[in-house]
């Protein structure tokens, strides 16, 4: 099968839960995750807000009500969304009126984006025993596939995947392409990056992976030394067909897709499409949320709520 030949485009995820080998523990809070909170069809849709650490405030300037974490937890709760995500901080401070009601994903590394992203490493800011004691239904783990840092990156990933199982608690890996070598070979966004981080995720023992929209037509400059195969898929594929093999290669993993920077509700509900249709589990949106004032950000939730209800697993 060559890198250009892809799998038959499927109505629903590709990955059920009953298709992972998974301790008692972890198919418990997925089952909740797939089939008890959001769309509750065996999709998922969840609301990130690491942002404040990872940008800044800056983040918040579009929407400023947005930078007081009540905001993303009503949109979490009225926009019918599986879970939202959070650092520790906010997490201990904040969930507690809307524990049960909305499901915490804890995010356990994150750093700021004042230092060069030449070498990126996000440090442990909590552990799964944090999760457990604040009810999370999962725990996130940015993992920097290719930078310089990824030797060090693999051995902390480690030590949380090993709590993690013990604990019973399921890991989403925010697999993310970075880092000097990574430009080289086309860029973070590429489909050669894109696919070889879903890969790296699913090796390393992700149970959910959250990766971007992978990129093909990409100028011949920008190719640098990708290698062979991927420079050839670059002319021939289309998105929906790199997207489908993002998917295909995470294996036994649930497959998220972010939203990245805000974009036009034409656009987001097309990124949206081309996800479900490639065979994802479900949907990461943050920013093209919580930068909406609210009335707006619960009426696009909704929406893709509805388009979620007709991708079934």
């Amino acid at each position: 099968m060559t890198i250009t030949e892809t799998r038959p485009l499927t109505k629903g995820p590709v990955m059920r839960l009953d298709d992972m080998n998974l301790s008692v523990g972890k198919r418990a809070r997925l089952y909740s995750l797939l089939y008890q909170h959001g769309p509750a069809n065996g999709t998922m849709m969840f609301l990130p807000i690491d942002q404040g650490l990872e940008h800044g405030p800056r983040d918040f300037f579009v929407n400023p009500a947005a930078a007081d974490p009540e905001f993303e937890l009503r949109l979490s709760h009225g926009g019918n969304f599986t879970g939202i995500v959070y650092q520790i901080g906010i997490a201990s401070k904040y969930m507690y009126q809307y524990a049960g009601k909305v499901p915490l994903v804890l995010k356990l590394n994150g750093k700021t984006e004042i230092p060069s992203d030449t070498q990126p490493l996000s440090p442990l800011l909590a552990g799964v025993e944090d999760a457990v004691r604040l009810g999370a239904l999962a725990v996130g783990y940015t993992l920097y596939v290719g930078s310089a840092m990824q030797t060090e990156d693999f051995k902390q990933f480690a030590l949380v995947r090993k709590e993690a199982e013990a604990m019973g608690m399921p890991i989403i890996v925010w697999s993310y392409p970075r880092g000097e070598f990574v430009e080289a070979k086309g860029g973070k966004d590429s489909f050669y990056a894109i696919d070889y981080a879903a890969r790296v995720a699913a090796e390393a023992g992700a149970d959910v992976i959250k990766v971007n929209v992978p990129k093909v037509g990409l100028p011949q400059e920008k190719l640098g030394k990708m290698p062979k195969e991927y420079v050839q898929a670059n002319s021939e594929m289309s998105q929906e067909d790199a997207t489908r093999a993002v998917v295909h290669a995470g294996g036994r993993s649930f497959m998220l897709f972010s939203g990245g920077e805000k974009e036009s509700d034409v656009d987001l509900v097309h990124k949206a499409r081309l996800a479900m249709d490639a065979g994802a589990t479900g949907l990461i949106f943050g920013r093209n949320m919580w930068q909406r004032p609210m009335e707006d950000a619960l009426s696009m939730a909704r929406q893709m709520s509805e388009l979620l209800q007709e991708y079934s697993a």
